[in-house]
């Protein structure tokens, strides 16, 4: 039996430690989703349309990776793209208890998918969107934290500002 996974989050940007994830997850599952929330509870800088294409853009290099953008409960969007994993990243101890809740209550919604972590390579365990975001709206560099196309993303967006 082959099981697929699904990577959800914001990616408001897509960092390069989510690219980390993501390229090891393609090692080892034959497919993995990337899922883009829509999250009405933030106001995110990319629109759900940016962020899916930054993600398309920069994941393509990846055979077995597909970028969905998802605007409903993550059990409901992995079911409907028939994955049976769940992967989420741990970057330090902080993200545990928010992560596990998580799991606990997706496992009570969908019994039938598996939560696995991952924890970044090393030098991403710092990394987070909203703080490249925040470092980018100071005209700070974040290149050596996002891919190129990003990089520049971030540079327009704060730029039309």
């Amino acid at each position: 039996m082959q099981i697929s996974a699904i990577y959800p989050g914001t990616f408001d940007p897509i960092t390069n430690g989510h690219l980390d994830l993501i390229a090891r997850a393609s090692r080892l599952y034959p497919k993995v989703v990337v899922a883009v929330a829509a999250n009405r509870n933030k106001a995110p800088l990319f629109s759900l349309d940016e962020r899916v294409a930054l993600a398309k853009a920069v994941t393509a290099e990846f055979s077995n990776v597909q970028v969905i953008g998802f605007d409903n409960l993550l059990v409901d969007c992995a079911k409907q793209q028939g994955v049976g994993v769940i992967l989420r990243g741990l970057r330090a101890v902080s993200d545990f208890e928010y992560e596990f809740q998580l799991a606990g209550m997706n496992r009570r919604l969908a019994p039938d998918l598996e939560t696995v972590f991952l924890t970044p390579a090393e030098q991403y365990e710092f990394i987070s969107s909203s703080m490249i975001r925040e470092i980018a709206q100071l005209s700070g560099d974040v290149s050596c934290f996002v891919p190129d196309l990003v990089h520049q993303s971030l540079i327009n967006k704060f730029a039309a500002k």
